[in-house]
């Protein structure tokens, strides 16, 4: 497989991915998926409404901060 990298089309990612989006999006398919790549490269996040679009590659430690950031209240003024 090619190098990972930040803005590398989905459809250059390995077929096998397993895409999980939130519970908490909505029908209109304003969300985002996110995968675990393989051998640790880290995790992949993509646009729903384009699955084969560019991707963002992020660490597991990347993820981990803002996750717990959105748990704690971080963010929120961003939605407010």
């Amino acid at each position: 497989m090619n190098e990972i990298y930040n803005g590398i089309s989905a459809r250059e990612l390995p077929a096998s991915l397993i895409w999980k989006k939130s519970e908490r999006s909505n029908p209109s398919g304003n969300c985002v998926e996110l995968a675990n790549l393989p051998d640790g490269q880290g995790i992949a996040m993509r646009n729903s409404r384009d699955p084969q679009g560019p991707v963002l590659v992020y660490t597991k430690d990347e993820i981990d901060a803002f996750v717990r950031g959105a748990q704690d209240g971080d963010f929120n003024h961003l939605i407010a």
